[in-house]
């Protein structure tokens, strides 16, 4: 590695670094669009709630009409687990590439090693950058889920309760 530094070679410095970069990027551009939609989603139920009526198929109707509030959960969940360790091999590899300059230029000098330890701590920051948003927004949306489901489930109840006293 050389020593000239930019804002642009934080991130693809090397081929490792720029692949760890995209993967991160990546991650974090998708679960935004699963946030926004799933804020889009919660809003449209708030301005119209999901109704259960008596006539519908109530050992099922609960499940499926939770379904489409759960969906690409999962994918937050992942990049909120997932990230930080992608983002710590990016670390690793950015230190190991400064241990290789000092040895290459036989110097311990903040020139030699500065290159490779911002692009560790900018792959550090890019996988937190990606982490925090989709953890909070998992368990903000699985919880909202969950509650959602509890009323669903609640509602069955009652009115299963009450298709049985009319019996």
């Amino acid at each position: 590695m050389t020593n000239t530094f930019s804002l642009t070679t934080l991130f693809t410095g090397d081929w490792m670094t720029l692949f760890i970069s995209l993967v991160l990027v990546f991650g974090s551009v998708i679960s935004w669009a699963v946030i926004i939609e799933k804020i889009r989603m919660w809003h449209r139920q708030k301005k119209h709630p999901v109704q259960i009526k008596n006539g519908d198929n109530l050992s099922i109707i609960a499940d499926k009409l939770i379904r489409p509030f759960d969906k690409n959960l999962w994918f937050l969940s992942m990049v909120s687990y997932v990230a930080p360790f992608i983002g710590l091999f990016g670390t690793i590899w950015g230190v190991m590439d400064s241990f290789a300059s000092i040895g290459v230029n036989q110097s311990v000098s903040i020139g030699v090693i500065a290159p490779g330890l911002a692009t560790a701590l900018g792959t550090t920051a890019l996988g937190l950058i990606a982490a925090v948003p989709a953890a909070i927004a998992y368990q903000y949306f699985s919880k909202k889920s969950d509650t959602l489901y509890d009323m669903l489930t609640e509602r069955v109840k009652e009115l299963k309760a009450k298709s049985f006293k009319h019996k």
